[in-house]
């Protein structure tokens, strides 16, 4: 059984940056996707960015150039740096990991970006 645990949300003025963390820990393949998703009030869940464990990323459009995902995977830990954030960047951002055809998705953390 695989569990994430988050952190790093918080609130932060438009402009300003965040770190968020992803630790996973239990049975993991060293062949995986890593993911942060997020949800923002009255609106489905999003793809934000995701990485292989070969490194490969890909990012949603509204993101790109602002967020990077990075991974260790000797830690098996997901990052998101977050940089010029904005309003519109407010939700609850999810992990997950897709791992010997399982996704596992974290507790979610809040971020708030205050104009």
């Amino acid at each position: 059984q695989v569990q994430l645990v988050e952190s790093g949300g918080g609130l932060v003025q438009a402009g300003g940056s965040l770190r968020l963390s992803c630790a996973a820990s239990g049975s993991i393949s060293s062949i995986s996707i890593m993911g942060w998703f997020r949800q923002a009030p009255g609106k489905q869940r999003e793809l934000v960015a995701r990485i292989t464990s070969a490194g490969s990323t890909n990012y949603a459009d509204s993101v790109k150039g602002r967020f990077t995902i990075s991974r260790d995977n000797a830690k098996n830990t997901v990052y998101l740096q977050m940089n010029s954030l904005k309003p519109e960047d407010t939700a609850v951002y999810y992990c997950n990991i897709q791992s010997f055809g399982k996704i596992t998705w974290g507790q979610g953390t809040q971020v708030t970006v205050s104009s």
